[in-house]
């Protein structure tokens, strides 16, 4: 099923939602005809699944005020040019610098405010507002050498599911609407963030030592030649990666979309999603069932356990 997403229901949503919406007819994907009332319209149709992943967390955002195609820019505080319905967190950056104030969401009415901002990819913290020093999900980004094929990326992401689980973690696949694959495990909010970067770190190292043919833990480009960069670094405090369902800021306006494992298998690539799709994906149903059941945690123990493999 594809939904077919148009401007009269964007409108309608920001009314409903309580979101002043200007120019909605404006084109923010020129290549694909995609409007600012279309992307509220999509947001407005996944809200109900997006916001189990995204609601709670500070969020670091892209924005494009001239469109895909003009400039964009990250963003992660608010100076309070913001809507009502954009909630604020004082977090501090760096103990010695007190606090600034980092943007979250908790509803429809929050997601479709960022899209009347030109919000057109919304990345989110490892941590809810409610703790920032606890991890709550960590996340392995596998990021291909040019030229890989997209086959040697599920393997990988299979590869890294089946290492997770010898340790005892269930893990998650998500296509991240660009070139890689996301293997996503969520965790009690216990362990603070340093324990957790090391874990991920070691774990990272450890499939380098292992696979030295498939993965790298080096972030330089020149050290892939052929192989998986496994990007462990955006689980430590402050990091971000893209949350599920968000839109991505490319031509085609692809979006990152949870997969279950059994259908990772027949997926050919990690941009194939498109907003249409990625609504009707929405409605479906939920490829990571179990998912806020499960119960583990990152421990010394844990650590230990990466280490002496």
């Amino acid at each position: 099923m594809v939904m077919d997403l148009t401007d009269a229901m964007g409108i309608k949503a920001a009314e409903r939602l309580g979101v002043k919406l200007s120019s909605p007819d404006r084109v923010v994907y020129p290549a694909d005809g995609i409007t600012k009332a279309q992307l509220v319209a999509y947001y407005a149709a996944v809200a109900p699944r997006m916001l189990d992943h995204v609601a709670e967390r500070p969020l670091s955002l892209v924005r494009a005020p001239g469109g895909v195609d003009g400039e964009k820019f990250f963003q992660k505080h608010d100076k309070g040019s913001f809507p009502p319905a954009v909630q604020r967190v004082a977090i501090a950056e760096k103990l010695e610098d007190g606090t600034k104030d980092h943007m979250y969401v908790t509803d429809a009415a929050g997601l479709a405010a960022l899209v009347q901002m030109n919000t057109l990819e919304f990345h989110i913290w490892g941590a809810k507002v409610a703790d920032v020093e606890k991890a709550e999900r960590i996340v392995f980004d596998i990021d291909p050498d040019e030229g890989l094929e997209f086959a040697a990326v599920r393997a990988a992401a299979m590869s890294i599911r089946d290492e997770l689980g010898e340790l005892g973690l269930t893990s998650f696949p998500m296509v991240t609407g660009g070139k890689g694959i996301h293997v996503i495990a969520p965790l009690r909010a216990v362990a603070e963030w340093p324990l957790v970067k090391d874990f991920c770190h070691a774990f990272a190292d450890r499939l380098e030592a292992t696979q030295p043919e498939r993965f790298t833990a080096n972030i330089r480009k020149a050290k892939r030649h052929g192989r998986m960069f496994v990007d462990y670094l955006r689980n430590e405090r402050g990091s971000t990666a893209i949350g599920p369902f968000s839109t991505r800021a490319r031509k085609g306006c692809p979006v990152a979309v949870p997969v279950g494992w059994d259908e990772l298998a027949t997926i050919d690539r990690a941009n194939g999603f498109t907003l249409e799709m990625a609504a009707a994906r929405a409605q479906e149903k939920d490829p990571w069932p179990g998912y806020f059941k499960v119960s583990q945690a990152i421990s010394v123990r844990l650590l230990q356990a990466v280490e002496d493999k």
